[in-house]
């Protein structure tokens, strides 16, 4: 990666560095309603004169519709390609004003300043940025460096604790993909962590390590997919159903107990170690109430995967905790199984 990523409680000051050092033309903050009152108050000290562009928070508005507006703001401000957009929230922030910057003017530098566990362990690391499209989560993006990732860890203290659960659902797959000694180590302990830095340190050292080696998801880098094809079309297909709405961890971690269990059916996983997964998962997530309309439709949706090759939905599975294997082929027959286990439990 050749994004330079600061963590801990003191790292609002290496943002001051950078910006000065660059000497950028002009700085822009970009925000939602809730980082402008709750994260932003901790950021603006650290800033030089700026400007703000605020947009509504959620989900439902990373859209066209909203970068259209962003850009229009960008335009509004004068901004040209020698200036910096600092995004200042969560994944739908880092992932919408990642891709605003880098196609505004055919390239804006910007800075990812995460506020959300679910953030700073995964969305604003990578370099992937995108919004979602009739539907579809992250359907349309492109592939750009930040000049840096800002990882406070103070401003978790922001968050209610259902978004603190969206987040470590990343946390864990990170361990089910790449160290079974931390899997064994934390389904123990759960959310009652007393060091929120640490824990970040290792999710996010797991997941440079596979970006580096895979920048742009040729190959290797696709095991950071796991349970995200069943956890992307049950999110997409809930996306619009009133009061049913999942944040990204919770549909994950859905989809991780699915792709486990398909990873036993594809003789990869071990049923015991199957059982492992089911219990930390259950113990930290509430159970998503889906009835058989629902899974034939999130089957559905899972054609829509990026992964996908032709008409081969390519899923990434476990072969064994700690070890991932992606481009295994799986039917959407296969994806119905999976969620009708999930009903079941």
């Amino acid at each position: 990666m050749t994004e330079t990523i600061y963590i801990g409680n003191e790292v609002l000051k290496e943002l001051t560095e950078l910006l000065k050092n660059r000497a950028f033309s002009k700085v822009a903050v970009l925000v939602d309603e809730n980082t402008l009152a709750q994260c932003y108050p901790l950021l603006k000290p650290h800033l030089p004169p700026h400007d703000l562009i605020q947009i509504k928070s959620g989900e439902e508005h990373k859209t066209l519709d909203t970068c259209t507006y962003i850009w229009q703001r960008m335009t509004e401000l004068n901004l040209d390609r020698w200036a910096v957009l600092v995004n200042l929230g969560g994944g739908v922030i880092g992932d919408m004003g990642g891709f605003c910057a880098a196609v505004f003017k055919r390239g804006l530098f910007f800075v990812q300043v995460p506020t959300t566990l679910l953030a700073q362990v995964d969305a604003s690391v990578g370099g992937k940025t995108g919004i979602d499209f009739q539907g579809l989560k992250n359907h349309i993006g492109v592939y750009k460096e930040p000049q840096a990732v800002i990882i406070n860890p103070l401003f978790l203290q922001t968050l209610p604790p259902r978004q603190l659960k969206s987040g470590y659902a990343e946390m864990i797959k990170h361990w089910l993909i790449a160290d079974a000694d931390a899997f064994k180590a934390q389904r123990h302990v759960g959310l009652f962590t007393d060091d929120w830095e640490e824990l970040i340190r290792h999710s996010v050292a797991i997941k440079s390590k596979v970006v580096d080696a895979d920048p742009q998801e040729g190959g290797y880098r696709k095991v950071l997919n796991f349970g995200h094809t069943v956890g992307h079309a049950l999110e997409s297909y809930l996306m619009d159903k009133a009061g049913r709405e999942l944040l990204h961890g919770e549909a994950i971690a859905v989809g991780m107990l699915c792709e486990a269990w398909l990873s036993v059916k594809h003789e990869l996983l071990q049923q015991q170690e199957l059982d492992k997964i089911e219990t930390f998962l259950i113990s930290v997530y509430e159970k998503v109430r889906l009835n058989e309309e629902d899974i034939q439709n999130i089957a559905q949706f899972a054609l829509q995967d990026k992964k996908n090759s032709h008409t081969t939905i390519n899923c990434t599975l476990l072969n064994g905790i700690g070890h991932a294997v992606y481009d295994q082929p799986i039917t959407t027959r296969e994806i119905v199984e999976s969620l009708r286990y999930y009903a079941l439990l």
